[in-house]
């Protein structure tokens, strides 16, 4: 888990509130996990009724944005206005009117996804500078360390993952955490109670994901030569095209052998270096000594 978001998660469980969260970035997961606690932690159901507001930034303008922010609670100590699709907005610039004369009841919550903010821009300046201002950079997870962020994902849940679990389900499903979350949560609901170690087998069994014949088997039996063992899960995969697409297994490839040239330029291959520079777990450096 990201530790800022730890930390804005941790001070609004709190009651240690800011006036306006400005949350950007390429990666929605942790902009939804904090919008979603804010919708329905900081006011309770009578509260919300009056006070919450929920505008979509593709059906609306600034100008009814700020003025909504403007208004007083009633029979409450805080009014939450919460900004979806904030991307979408004209003149985003100017909100930093807002930000220099908020109103103190007001916690109002930007979701500005998929892209970042520039931080050469008056608003970003003004943003960083106010201490009323939560501003949350959302980014994205770099490909090679999303096994060690579904280790951690699973570790919370008091569960290991068997050695190469993590790197199976990152190379089926990508980068994209909502859907690594969404198979996660599955699969925790489908093992028995009391599990504490997810093998190979139970993704085969409950996501589908054969254990066999799947991208990173495969960049194994290269790395190893093993050319009777590549030729059955290439065959698999032409059999099996729907689960196994043709791009995602050129991606894989393609990153695989980049590596391997990575490797083979290094003067230092001791292992710790090699795991640096590769961006890998350094028991997997041998897989790129083609």
């Amino acid at each position: 888990m990201s530790a800022e978001y730890s930390r804005i998660i941790g001070d609004l469980k709190n009651k240690i509130y800011k006036g306006i969260y400005f949350l950007y970035g390429e990666e929605p997961y942790y902009i939804d996990l904090i919008s979603d606690y804010i919708s329905e932690n900081i006011l309770s159901e009578a509260e919300k009724s009056f006070n919450q507001v929920v505008i979509y930034g593709e059906e609306s303008d600034l100008p009814t944005i700020i003025n909504t922010a403007r208004r007083f609670p009633m029979m409450a100590n805080h009014q939450v206005v919460l900004v979806r699709e904030a991307q979408y907005l004209k003149d985003i610039d100017l909100f930093r009117n807002y930000v220099d004369h908020p109103l103190s009841s007001t916690i109002l919550v930007i979701c500005y996804k998929y892209k970042k903010l520039d931080k050469r821009t008056e608003l970003y300046k003004t943003l960083n500078k106010s201490n009323n201002v939560v501003l949350f950079d959302s980014e994205k997870l770099r490909d090679y360390k999303v096994p060690g962020w579904i280790d951690d994902y699973l570790s919370e849940h008091n569960i290991e993952a068997e050695r190469n679990v993590s790197i199976i389900l990152s190379e089926y499903l990508g980068a994209d955490l909502a859907k690594i979350v969404n198979e996660l949560e599955k699969l925790l609901i489908t093992i028995p109670r009391g599990t504490k170690k997810i093998t190979a087998k139970d993704i085969e069994e409950k996501i589908g994901i054969s254990k066999d014949f799947n991208n990173f088997e495969l960049q194994g039996a290269i790395g190893k030569r093993d050319i009777a063992r590549a030729g059955r899960i290439v065959n698999h995969f032409e059999h099996n095209q729907k689960d196994n697409p043709f791009v995602v297994t050129v991606a894989t490839l393609f990153g695989f052998f980049r590596k391997v040239l990575i490797y083979h330029f290094l003067g230092d291959k001791s292992k710790n270096n090699v795991a640096s520079a590769l961006g890998i777990n350094p028991f997997f450096v041998t897989d790129y000594a083609l």
